[in-house]
């Protein structure tokens, strides 16, 4: 017996708790596409996503979803030759699509081997009743989670970032998912220019109250195949510093009910595309400093326990 002395409540300790063993993320492109790209919203996405839609290291949907899963998985065998696997449909808008198409996709995944559980990757307002209720029937019968990125309470912030809704739409996705039991993780960006640190803390105290499963924190940063980019080009703004950035997350932390299941503190960009800023290429520092940092304040979020 050991302690698991993360000082707030991670994915892989919650998935080890359910599982009995490590269980890895199979991050997947499903050929979806999502409304703010095809017309129905908009034609250029949210300003900050690239070409693949978020899914910048999702497999590709040039093969079927079968061969992204074994190609996946062969990836992580050498580090985790024993693991199980949560199938992540990442890129763009994945629930965007005919049911039967929708159906199909989700069933396909699940159907291969080791794969235990489905993360599906939207947006609030790509889930009519129809999909709700394939969404509450897959979910009766596996470990699902679905994520929609909030990104910020704040409707100057979300303008900017095209997100394309507003915030009652988010709310009222969160409230449906519940009532049927859906697991709900819900994406914040932090550092969107103009917010500060209060401004970001609110978008953290509200979805805190929402009673949602988990969290995604990703730094805002600069990629080259993004409108952010030739936006900060022509209208350049200050990115948040290592240290303020962590700073912020930890208080973040400190705000979340020890519950909320913490997915990521932090966002990965493309090396070869990152413009800044460039101390989030250093994952591993990054996610040090939120642990001194929150070593340093002794705040634990419910997770020092035996395993």
């Amino acid at each position: 017996m050991k302690w698991y002395d993360k000082r707030y409540h991670t994915l892989d300790y919650e998935l080890k708790q359910t599982f009995g063993q490590k269980v890895i993320k199979l991050s997947l492109d499903g050929g979806f596409t999502c409304p703010n790209r095809d017309g129905r919203i908009g034609t250029r996405g949210c300003i900050f996503c690239g070409e693949k839609g978020s899914g910048d290291f999702a497999g590709t949907r040039d093969v079927s979803i079968a061969e992204q899963v074994e190609q996946q998985k062969q990836l992580l065998s050498s580090k985790w030759p024993d693991g199980k696997y949560i199938a992540y449909f990442q890129s763009y808008t994945n629930t965007y699509a005919p049911l039967d198409r929708l159906r199909t996709r989700y069933e396909d995944v699940l159907s291969c081997k080791d794969v235990v559980g489905l993360a599906v990757a939207t947006r609030p307002d790509c889930l009519p009743d129809d999909v709700l209720s394939l969404l509450e029937e897959i979910a009766g019968k596996t470990f699902m989670w679905i994520e929609l990125g909030l990104q910020t309470i704040h409707p100057g912030s979300a303008a900017f970032i095209r997100r394309g809704y507003d915030l009652s739409c988010f709310s009222e996705a969160v409230a449906k998912l519940k009532e049927r039991n859906i697991r709900v993780v819900v994406h914040m960006i932090i550092g969107l220019p103009g917010e500060s640190r209060e401004d970001i803390l609110d978008t953290v105290r509200l979805v805190a109250k929402l009673g949602v499963w988990g969290v995604k924190f990703h730094m805002l940063y600069i990629q080259k195949d993004t409108d952010l980019y030739e936006y900060y080009c022509s209208n350049p703004f200050s990115v948040l510093t290592l240290d303020e950035y962590v700073n912020i997350i930890a208080d973040a932390l400190e705000i979340l009910p020890p519950e909320i299941v913490v997915h990521r503190v932090t966002g990965d960009g493309v090396k070869r595309l990152l413009e800044a800023p460039l101390w989030t290429l250093d994952k591993l520092k990054v996610l040090s400093e939120i642990d001194r940092v929150l070593r340093e304040r002794n705040s634990y979020q419910g997770c020092r326990q035996k395993v």
